[in-house]
């Protein structure tokens, strides 16, 4: 008998599941230390479980811990978020340039792009952060080089960071939705120029909304 075998999730990857979750949802304000103690309590496990999944999320960028401190949401400042968007941007007009010039495949990100947009309003936030990171993370894999995506991976984490930060930006998944679709749209137009342009506006609007937000 034939069939998808099924990998049962460990104790660990469901408190990282879970955590990530808020993180990206918003309902852990940055700053706000995450005690190892409490947290065990809160999802019924042993401490080293909760430590083991808080040493991932740091892993990725989504918590950082000081010595002999609790772990904290980091709080990235108008002057990081430039600096990380001064580097981004122009390492995805690589990309785009890089996937146009070598004919890459779009197929993955076109899929991420109608996955983003069929996720129904009231979707937690970490998915429509998921649906973003997939979409440029389709076409840094697209490129094909094993170096670019170790350096992508390196800023994923400040990424997604402020991606959640981008939600009183959007009305709805599907509106962030159609912008990433736009941006598709120009690269399958095969005009480098007018891709890489398009991209960089995509990105500027996010430092637009992230330096500038409203209310």
């Amino acid at each position: 008998m034939s069939g998808l075998a099924v990998r049962p999730i460990s104790t660990t990857e469901a408190v990282v599941v879970s955590l990530r979750a808020r993180i990206l949802d918003g309902k852990i304000e940055a700053g706000v230390r995450l005690p190892e103690l409490e947290l065990a309590a809160e999802f019924g496990v042993a401490r080293p479980t909760v430590r083991a999944a808080i040493q991932t999320l740091c892993h990725e960028g989504l918590l950082v811990r000081e010595p002999n401190r609790s772990a904290h949401i980091p709080v990235l400042t108008r002057d990081e978020i430039l600096d990380l968007f001064s580097v981004r941007i122009p390492l995805e007009c690589l990309v785009v340039r890089a996937v146009l010039e070598r004919s890459a495949p779009l197929a993955p990100a076109r899929e991420a792009i109608s996955r983003l947009e069929a996720l129904p309003n009231d979707a937690g936030w970490s998915e429509v952060v998921a649906g973003d990171g997939a979409f440029h993370q389709a076409l840094v894999v697209a490129v094909g080089s094993p170096r670019l995506e170790k350096l992508y991976g390196s800023l994923s984490g400040e990424i997604r960071l402020c991606v959640a930060q981008l939600r009183p930006s959007w009305a709805s998944p599907a509106e962030i939705g159609i912008e990433h679709r736009e941006v598709l749209e120009v690269l399958e137009s095969g005009d480098v120029a007018a891709a890489e342009s398009r991209m960089t506006a995509h990105l500027e609007r996010a430092v637009r909304d992230l330096t500038h937000p409203k209310g």
